[in-house]
């Protein structure tokens, strides 16, 4: 009840974050659409981009991404503005999906020879940020949910953000492919965008019976205490039922223990950048 009745603040301006951890099954779109839905269903408009070929975010938003549907494919490729791909979740005021088609699943090929390949996407969200300013109506979070690899799609969504938000399993080869992924990053940052910086990790997938959960936990909030949210997701039924009835968890289940956690990391996440954004401002 506290949670749920809990404001939270909105940023002074659009935060973009990509969501990325090129290890799989790791809760990454689970992340990226429940948050974005506990955002939403507190007040903030949000976007989030499914950047995943399978289109599993799509999926859980209830937004349609079959073949014939305008998806982010035509953005990425052909370069048409993001007004026209944008679709409303159907169950959440003020949360926006662009959706993925199977289509994406060549962008990868057909990036590389075009030109500007890696800044595709951020020009296609920082016109259409500016454009929902303008018009008065601005965008809080934008949220891009990345395929498990490296490619070009990737480095799309780093060029595109200035935050990454990083899901980690609490198992031993998360921690091994967290510190691959820290190494593209930075690459990212010398080479393509020297604003990108790890701003969230986020453990997932907790199961306090076990030790080796605590000691994944203990681990990461070791080399990571800044970054490292104080909210954990606990492995629970109702998060994995939720798309198979095209819902987030926020809105199939709200009083389970994974709706309310992600409800808790979604406070934090919006707090903490918040504080972070005051700081800087003094």
């Amino acid at each position: 009840m506290t949670l749920s009745g809990r404001t939270i603040p909105r940023p002074a301006r659009t935060r973009i974050l990509t969501v990325a951890n090129q290890k799989g099954g790791v809760g990454k779109t689970t992340t990226t659409v429940n948050i974005a839905a506990a955002l939403a269903q507190a007040g903030s408009t949000v976007l989030v981009v499914d950047l995943d070929p399978q289109g599993n975010a799509s999926t859980a938003l209830g937004v349609d991404h079959h073949a014939e549907v305008p998806s982010i494919y035509d953005v990425l490729v052909d370069g048409d503005p993001l007004d026209g791909v944008v679709r409303p979740c159907p169950d959440i005021p003020r949360l926006l999906c662009a959706p993925a088609t199977i289509d994406l699943a060549g962008a990868e090929i057909e990036l590389v020879s075009l030109v500007a390949r890696e800044t595709r996407l951020q020009k296609a969200v920082s016109a259409y940020v500016e454009r929902r300013t303008a018009a008065g109506d601005p965008l809080d979070y934008v949220l891009v949910d990345c395929p498990p690899s490296l490619g070009l799609l990737t480095v799309n969504a780093f060029v595109a953000a200035t935050e990454v938000f990083i899901p980690i399993q609490c198992e031993y080869y998360a921690l091994e492919g967290l510190s691959q992924l820290l190494k593209n990053i930075e690459l990212i940052r010398s080479h393509l965008n020297p604003a990108l910086h790890v701003s969230t990790i986020l453990l997932t997938m907790f199961d306090a019976r076990t030790r080796l959960s605590a000691q994944v936990a203990e681990e990461v909030r070791t080399h990571f205490s800044a970054q490292t949210l104080k909210a954990t997701v606990p492995r629970s039924v109702r998060i994995s039922e939720a798309p198979s009835h095209g819902q987030t968890v926020i809105t199939y289940d709200p009083n389970s223990s994974g709706a309310l956690s992600y409800l808790e990391a979604a406070v934090e996440l919006a707090e903490r950048g918040v504080a972070a954004t005051t700081e800087e401002s003094a």
